[in-house]
């Protein structure tokens, strides 16, 4: 039973994540000009070396990571997160995916 209530919470916590981050506005250049990549460009992108890995990215925005795109715009590539702190709380984040620097 206790194993059934944590499926539901986080299963709850993920699509809150989910919804908070489609609704994140893009903090460099304009929302219009904002893309989303695929995840297959995702994966080229990342395999590449242009950007940083997710898990060097986990290492400095701490917390877990429960959703992420990387996404261009404003000519820059960020990253997109949902990051679930100690207690359940989820913060978005937007981070310079080349620098790791938090930019939101």
């Amino acid at each position: 039973m206790a194993t059934l209530l944590t499926m539901n919470t986080n299963r709850k916590r993920f699509r809150l994540a989910l919804a908070c981050l489609l609704t994140l506005p893009i903090v460099a250049g304009h929302a219009a000009e904002a893309r989303c990549l695929t995840p297959a460009e995702a994966q080229a992108v990342v395999g590449s070396g242009a950007v940083q890995r997710l898990g060097v990215i986990a290492r400095v925005v701490g917390g877990e990571i429960v959703d992420a795109q990387l996404c261009e715009g404003g000519g820059i590539l960020v990253y997109r997160l949902a990051v679930m702190r100690e207690g359940g709380r989820v913060d978005n984040l937007i981070v310079d995916a080349t620098s790791g620097q938090q930019l939101r």
